[in-house]
């Protein structure tokens, strides 16, 4: 399962997926930080039929070994994407 949350700001949307294991939690690793906060992340819970909301968004932001390896599978995000903090994947993903 996923929790889910789209931001839409200056005619753009932003499509915010985290595992739902990580919702509130926060990652450091040297300067990188990833804050998994329920303000950003936190709006609805989906199963794996999120990525059909994927092509509705202008940015994707993902952060998660489950959201990430399905937005690699749908070819969403290249390996070369993803960077990770304390291990946990996290990727930006923008139209074009």
């Amino acid at each position: 399962m996923f929790y889910y949350k789209i931001h839409k700001s200056r005619g753009k949307t932003l499509l915010a997926i985290c595992d739902s294991d990580l919702l509130g939690k926060k990652f450091e690793e040297g300067k990188l930080a990833l804050h998994v906060s329920r303000d950003f992340y936190g709006g609805q819970e989906i199963g794996n039929d999120v990525v059909d909301i994927f092509p509705k968004a202008d940015i994707i932001n993902i952060a998660g070994s489950k959201i990430v390896s399905l937005a690699l599978k749908g070819k969403w995000v290249s390996k070369e994407g993803i960077i990770k903090i304390r291990r946990i994947p996290h990727a930006q993903i923008f139209s074009l």
